[in-house]
């Protein structure tokens, strides 16, 4: 059933109330790898303390995610996202607080919500825009980009203006309250659309499900080594704090070119969308395998190349979800199953990184872990990306 007609002005303001909301979903995930030696400096936390701390975010994801249908079920999509958004908040404010305890702790409190709303937005996509969800998906995993690029570049300056990384970290917080305020429209007026009758599809039993489910896995765990890690791998291989920051900020930015054209193409390029998400893994590959091995002068080709990767990648994940949904409740539903199992998987990446880096004291086996997830992604793709439906 589609959504009744509302004003322009109505659609104008959720279409905003979208991008505000998915700005705010990285910037607590992207923060922390630009000044994570100053954090270990200051706490004294080993690698393996760092790699937790880039994981538990991630592993929120998953974790998390499945408490979003329930909120929905109970309060309804549009007034979940604005509760949750305050705890987003919180999360993000409390990692500059309370020593090591208030770092980890606003790590989860951070992840939990963005687990949680980042569920219920391609639902609401789905619902809202059915005519048009491959645009609109694309300007959701833009805003994506742009949060993250904006962490990930802005947070060394933040922390050189403040003295401390504490109040660079919980800066970010004061942005998911501009998202609350942006998104209080949606609370009044909106109508809710009531599931079609008929049995619930039983994505656990269901190969395509699965499928959608270890691609979106996969291709984060990808996105969320390079999130965690490549500022410090850069830094170890010569670069100072600030440049290692500018450049993943740099490869995150790239990630809006391809964010945005990403499900566009992936839907005119001939019948399925397997070509653009083989193109978007090589691409990402290719990527870090010269951030971690090419001569250091041509660094800033390699983000960009990993940046046009991981953004198409990403942004064709989002859109299976809602392509290979026959209807809104199956796009929520294995969207929640998609991010709550993809994400879970998608947190042992990062603390691979941090173990395979205390063992060896070296960067290099990150690219041969690359490697292999990258070749378990594109099969997963193979099967994710043919033109079906669960129905």
């Amino acid at each position: 059933m589609s959504p009744p007609a509302r004003p322009p002005a109505r659609t104008a303001w959720l279409v905003a109330g979208l991008v505000v909301v998915a700005l705010n979903l990285r910037p607590a995930l992207t923060s922390v790898a630009p000044v994570l030696a100053s954090i270990q400096a200051s706490l004294g936390l080993t690698a393996a303390h760092a790699g937790l701390l880039t994981t538990l975010p991630v592993l929120c994801l998953g974790l998390f995610a499945p408490l979003a249908p329930r909120l929905a079920a109970r309060f309804d999509a549009e007034r979940a996202v604005f509760g949750v958004l305050f705890v987003l908040a919180l999360g993000t404010a409390v990692r500059g607080q309370f020593g090591t305890a208030g770092l980890f702790a606003g790590a989860l409190l951070a992840g939990a919500a963005i687990g949680v709303i980042g569920v219920l937005l391609p639902g609401l996509v789905k619902r809202e825009f059915p005519e048009r969800a491959s645009l609109m998906m694309g300007l959701y995993t833009m805003a994506l980009c742009l949060g993250a690029a904006a962490a990930a570049g802005l947070t060394v300056p933040l922390r050189d203006a403040f003295g401390d990384w504490r109040p660079a970290l919980a800066a970010w917080g004061g942005f998911a309250l501009i998202a609350a305020l942006v998104w209080w429209p949606q609370l009044r007026g909106h109508t809710r659309i009531a599931p079609a009758p008929g049995t619930p599809v039983r994505l656990m039993r269901s190969p395509l499900a699965w499928a959608v489910t270890l691609y979106m896995g996969l291709q984060s765990s990808l996105a969320y080594i390079v999130f965690g890690w490549l500022p410090p791998i850069l830094v170890d291989r010569g670069l100072t704090a600030l440049a290692a920051g500018g450049l993943m900020s740099l490869s995150v930015l790239v990630q809006l070119v391809t964010a945005f054209t990403g499900p566009m193409l992936a839907t005119r390029l001939g019948r399925d969308q397997r070509p653009t998400l083989w193109l978007m893994l090589t691409l990402a590959l290719i990527g870090l395998l010269g951030c971690l091995y090419a001569p250091l002068g041509s660094v800033w080709l390699w983000v960009i190349l990993l940046g046009l990767g991981q953004g198409g990648q990403f942004s064709v994940a989002m859109l299976l979800i809602v392509l290979r949904s026959g209807d809104a409740l199956t796009a929520a539903r294995l969207s929640g199953m998609s991010q709550g199992v993809g994400y879970t998987l998608a947190a042992l990446g990062p603390l691979a990184v941090g173990l395979l880096h205390d063992w060896s004291g070296t960067w290099h086996g990150v690219g041969a872990l690359f490697a292999l997830v990258t070749a378990a992604a594109a099969a997963a793709g193979s099967v994710a990306g043919q033109r079906r439906v669960i129905t």
